[in-house]
């Protein structure tokens, strides 16, 4: 199901962006005057105005390849943000190499796949802003040994594609959220559980984030005007990363 209005607005392409973090940030950008287009697995409850949504699983390499080749034939994507994400939590002792090939796929190589795809028109224009979505998890986190993993290759692959491409005028930075009231994280961590009570008292602000926070920052980052930021790392963890993390 496609939004078909075609638009004058400078474009992005968002992954995972139907809901959470993904669906805050697609909003921001329409609020600041861009055509997002939304590459998930399920469509947003409304397609927004200056919204293109393309159903695509990410994990899958030639379904992405494919409407990554359309989307770049019909749209001059100059913004990538690389949010689409999948956790697969479990110890080192049940963590399966099908796991970790499954969370690598989505975290790892569909970011790799969207960056190689969208760059030759950045190249040509000599601008380009992506962001990749990381996770306060690269730093470490009991039970997310495929998740963490993933997550900390981002920031590598943040920092390597920063130097690689900063002569053509793209910069490349990476955003780490913290706890976020998401669907999925309300769903895991339910008011007033005593698990959701602990990861409260580990945050400094004393509260869980917003979505909207998150957007916030990553919109920053994708200015025009951010064009001397490259290679950085930002968390939105309420302060979990400046002490000890738990």
């Amino acid at each position: 199901m496609v939004n078909e209005v075609q638009s004058t607005r400078e474009c992005a392409l968002v992954t995972g962006a139907s809901r959470g973090i993904g669906r805050a940030i697609l909003e921001r950008l329409i609020a600041d005057g861009m055509h997002v287009i939304n590459f998930d697995k399920e469509p947003p409850t409304q397609i927004a105005a200056h919204e293109s949504f393309f159903e695509v699983d990410v994990s899958n390499e030639n379904i992405l390849r494919t409407a990554l080749a359309q989307v770049t034939s019909r749209f001059s994507i100059t913004r990538l943000v690389n949010n689409a994400g999948i956790v697969r939590p479990a110890t080192i002792e049940n963590t399966t190499i099908a796991d970790l090939h499954a969370v690598m796929n989505v975290n790892i190589a569909a970011a790799i796949i969207c960056i190689q795809a969208v760059i030759p028109t950045m190249k040509a224009t000599h601008f380009g802003r992506i962001v990749n979505i990381s996770s306060r998890a690269a730093l470490g986190k009991e039970e997310r040994i495929a998740y963490a993993t993933s997550k900390a290759g981002l920031l590598g692959l943040t920092r390597t594609l920063a130097l690689e491409l900063a002569a053509d005028g793209i910069t490349v930075n990476a955003v780490g959220p913290g706890p976020i009231a998401t669907e999925l994280f309300q769903s895991a961590n339910p008011p007033g559980a005593p698990a959701t009570q602990r990861i409260l008292d580990s945050v400094p602000l004393g509260r869980i984030g917003q979505p909207e926070e998150v957007a916030h920052i990553v919109a920053s980052l994708l200015d025009q005007r951010a064009g001397f930021t490259t290679g950085q790392v930002v968390y939105v963890c309420g302060g979990i990363t400046v002490g000890l993390s738990q």
